[in-house]
């Protein structure tokens, strides 16, 4: 995951694997021209043991962009097609992975039930923090562990576990206003998801799914880390999410890439819980949005999602 994300030119900020899923939270910069030297060590890192067929390609390749012309131009282009996209990373890293299991456990044919799904997030302040505790705390509502720094399998534990990679994604999560350092971005990002709303009790490691539906249905406020302790079907069904401003920009663009007739109109996330981050001093983060807005969520209909084969 790594190796492909470096490839594309993607940044993992934090990830959960699953027993049969996985949830990955990316920034994926706006495409932009690499240097010739980039691209041959992307490429070289997509394939560490080179078969004689890709070594002799390369090797052309090489030859080629020092030459110069349309050969290198359309191998450059190709290469680009694959960068800066989540789709592009979500391919190479599903199809990666079924090849690898494939031959690991003798089997052969596709290996994924579905297309994946994914959700636009603001991506500063309060709101990207709440998405990346919610992937985070995966392990314990499938009550795996009662601690997500006790799952091998996610970015907070591997940020623990002192993987620098991870770690600068839960800082860049956290903010340079919050945190310029590991350690005080790993006081601040547990400190949200194992807030004294979230410690677990003998025999109800979580809120009940029912219970939290009926808390929503009577508008009741539950603290944020026993929310995200629940599926929420808004983190992961969720077209686009973030405050008002950021939720109508983005659906004005969709409107214009698509052409989406059906009215479809951004609204407020359930008040069941404050939205902020739970802190000691209860700041929102320096993302324009305070405790006090809303954050909003487009329903995306299935169709419209964006799908790697």
């Amino acid at each position: 995951m790594w190796q492909i994300a470096d490839y594309c030119g993607v940044s993992i900020l934090t990830y959960a694997v699953m027993e049969n899923h996985f949830h990955v939270l990316v920034r994926v910069p706006k495409k932009a021209p690499i240097s010739d030297e980039e691209h041959l060590r992307r490429y070289r890192l997509l394939h560490p043991k080179p078969t004689r067929f890709q070594t002799a390609s390369l090797a052309i390749v090489e030859a080629q962009l020092k030459a110069g012309g349309s050969g290198a131009d359309a191998w450059r282009k190709q290469q680009l097609a694959l960068m800066n996209d989540v789709s592009a990373f979500m391919k190479l890293l599903k199809q990666r992975f079924t090849i690898w299991f494939n031959k690991t456990h003798n089997r052969f044919g596709t290996l994924w039930a579905e297309r994946f799904k994914s959700v636009l997030v603001q991506p500063t302040g309060r709101i990207v923090r709440t998405m990346a505790a919610y992937i985070d705390l995966n392990p314990v509502r499938a009550g795996l562990v009662d601690d997500p720094k006790d799952y091998r399998f996610c970015g907070y534990s591997e940020a623990v576990a002192g993987r620098r990679i991870a770690q600068a994604g839960i800082i860049h999560v956290i903010g340079e206003d919050d945190a310029r350092t590991w350690q005080s971005a790993q006081e601040y990002y547990r400190l949200m998801i194992i807030g004294s709303g979230a410690k677990p009790r003998t025999g109800k490691a979580a809120v009940s799914e029912n219970l939290f539906e009926e808390t929503v249905r009577a508008e009741g406020k539950l603290p944020l880390t026993t929310a995200l302790r629940c599926q929420i079907r808004y983190f992961t069904d969720g077209g686009i999410l973030g405050g008002r401003a950021f939720v109508a920009k983005q659906l004005t663009l969709l409107r214009r890439k698509i052409g989406l007739r059906r009215r479809r109109d951004p609204r407020a996330l359930p008040p069941v819980c404050d939205w902020g981050i739970a802190n000691a001093n209860g700041g929102s983060g320096a993302d324009g949005v305070s405790a006090t807005d809303e954050i909003m969520v487009l329903r995306t209909p299935r169709r419209r999602t964006l799908a790697s084969g």
